[in-house]
């Protein structure tokens, strides 16, 4: 059974999930990685998408709900009805935390809205994660994570500069609103210390996006640089890109500083090309960086990616592989710091995912179960929560309400 974690930072804390699929469940993974208490409310007939969503075994089970809904407890609540609403009224009564991935106004048109919970909870942190924010023009279009991607500016320069504008490979607009999410909610609950009053998070995808995008604006408006799609590649920075090797495997060299690039021309057996007035200066470099990447792929290629990586590393130069998951799975840094962790699903056994980022010496946070089954913790949350009985719990259930 899943529940809060008594030796982690936020193990005195109780959240409230109303979200569903990646934004604002994301930021609930990361709340309950860290010992919070996470009470998942799913919809009773079909819960949240993402128990059906991505990538399955053969027999149809999904390998993205047992991450994503790590550590949380599941009841379900027709939040459409009445009687749902007035069960998500108690749940909040004693929580700190809700976070909703709803389109604005849903939740007040369900008598939800952050005043109404204010009055019987004035401590209540409300999270609330939407493509757009909470107001102006677009607040109320349908607003996924690709589309954030899009409209913060990661994705027009994601891909090869020939090609269409690509995507990242994962959903980053959303784990990037979950992640700003949950750094609100922590920081909300530290301003509750002082204030005794809860307040909203608001966090908009393509804001979230948008603050990663570096000096991207001021580039444009300040010096007319507008930053384009370069592939593997950052213009002008060289030698630092993916580099083929004799066994098929693509490692990244990063040598553009002059000393570094000075020890790769030795371990090249070109020990001159560091003084070549065509190489020695990084702005030299960056200048014939096709020229200069097609020179180190002619040696990355006469090795195995093993033998070339230990050379790399020895020399001092950074390196590393390209991975894909069956790297990870082998790695022995990996293992070391116990980057991957491994529980125990119900259906499909041992289940390795990511552990949790960061580590923390004293309160760590930890991953403690898979997520769960559909209302799996009805009669736990609502018996301990609303005092509700068994008669209470099987007339919900009659209703279609849990």
């Amino acid at each position: 059974m899943t529940g809060a974690n008594p030796s982690g930072p936020l193990s005195d804390i109780r959240v409230i999930e109303a979200g569903s699929l990646i934004a604002g469940p994301f930021c609930g993974q990361l709340l309950a990685d860290f010992g919070a208490e996470v009470i998942k409310v799913e919809d009773p007939d079909s819960g949240d998408p993402m128990r059906t969503w991505g990538q399955a075994t053969p027999g149809g089970v999904s390998l993205s709900w047992p991450v994503i809904a790590r550590n949380k407890k599941s009841v379900t609540c027709d939040l459409r009805t009445g009687e749902g609403q007035e069960i998500m009224r108690g749940l909040l009564r004693d929580a700190d935390v809700l976070v909703e991935n709803f389109r604005p106004g849903t939740l007040e048109r369900w008598g939800l809205g952050y005043d109404r919970l204010q009055e019987t909870n004035p401590g209540l942190v409300m999270v609330r994660v939407t493509g757009y924010g909470q107001n102006g023009p677009y607040a109320q279009r349908a607003g996924f994570g690709a589309i954030g991607e899009a409209m913060g500016g990661i994705r027009y320069v994601t891909g090869e500069a020939d090609r269409p504008s690509s995507r990242v490979g994962v959903s980053l607009g959303d784990s990037l609103a979950g992640t700003f999410s949950a750094l609100g909610a922590v920081m909300a609950l530290h301003a509750r210390r002082r204030t005794g009053r809860g307040q909203v998070v608001d966090t908009a995808i393509y804001e979230a996006v948008l603050a990663f995008m570096e000096s991207l604006l001021p580039e444009w408006e300040l010096a007319g640089y507008r930053r384009e799609r370069t592939g593997s590649i950052l213009p002008k920075i060289a030698p630092s890109n993916a580099y083929p090797t004799g066994d098929g495997a693509e490692i990244l060299i990063g040598a553009n500083r002059d000393t570094v690039f000075g020890r790769l021309c030795d371990l090249m057996g070109e020990p001159e090309l560091a003084a070549d007035e065509r190489y020695a200066t990084h702005s030299a470099r960056g200048q014939r960086q096709q020229e200069l990447d097609a020179r180190i792929a002619e040696w990355t290629r006469r090795f195995h990616s093993d033998d070339v990586l230990d050379k790399l590393h020895d020399a001092g130069v950074p390196a590393g592989r390209v991975y894909q998951a069956a790297d990870m799975l082998d790695d022995p840094h990996f293992a070391a710091r116990q980057a991957i962790v491994r529980c125990l699903h119900p259906e499909l056994g041992e289940f390795p995912m990511q552990n949790v980022v960061p580590r923390m010496s004293d309160t760590p946070g930890s991953v403690r179960a898979v997520g769960p089954e559909l209302g799996e913790h009805n009669a736990e949350v609502y018996r301990n929560s609303l005092g509700a009985d068994g008669d209470q719990l099987e007339r919900w259930r009659r209703k279609r309400v849990i």
